[in-house]
């Protein structure tokens, strides 16, 4: 599987509603049967939200940001989810077939990385599901 940077942020942001269901899936997925991609660009989004006084309640400090990613990715189940050289081809595939633009390119290279990777992608952002291709799955419902 491949997570989408929403489900860190409400696993990590007590205020948010969804913060206890995703909070438990996140913590059963990191040490379950599964491997779990956390891409740069999910880990990068969570930092820049996360740390962002505009965008996140209670933000953290960078160094609580960047300490949280590398308890993410030292996790039993969690691999850096990197693209191979076939990632281009995918990826483009999408934004020509998708007509993709503007903020769904980043939703494109999560995808293409999902896809890339024969993995569904989970996340609570529909968006996913213009994605021929693409197994998205919302663990949160």
């Amino acid at each position: 599987m491949i997570v989408d940077a929403n489900l860190l942020l409400y696993a990590r942001n007590a205020d948010d509603p969804h913060h206890e269901a995703a909070s438990a899936w996140l913590e059963a997925a990191l040490n379950g049967p599964t491997r779990v991609g956390l891409p740069w660009w999910t880990l990068t989004a969570f930092v820049r939200i996360a740390t962002n006084p505009r965008a996140f309640p209670t933000p953290l400090s960078p160094a609580e940001a960047a300490d949280q990613v590398d308890a993410w990715l030292d996790a039993p189940r969690a691999w850096l989810a990197e693209p191979s050289k076939q990632y281009r081809h995918v990826f483009t595939s999408l934004v020509r077939s998708h007509e993709v633009r503007g903020p769904l390119v980043t939703d494109a290279q999560l995808a293409a990385l999902a896809i890339e990777h024969g993995v569904p992608m989970m996340s609570t952002d529909s968006d996913f599901a213009r994605f021929a291709g693409l197994e998205w799955i919302n663990p949160l419902t």
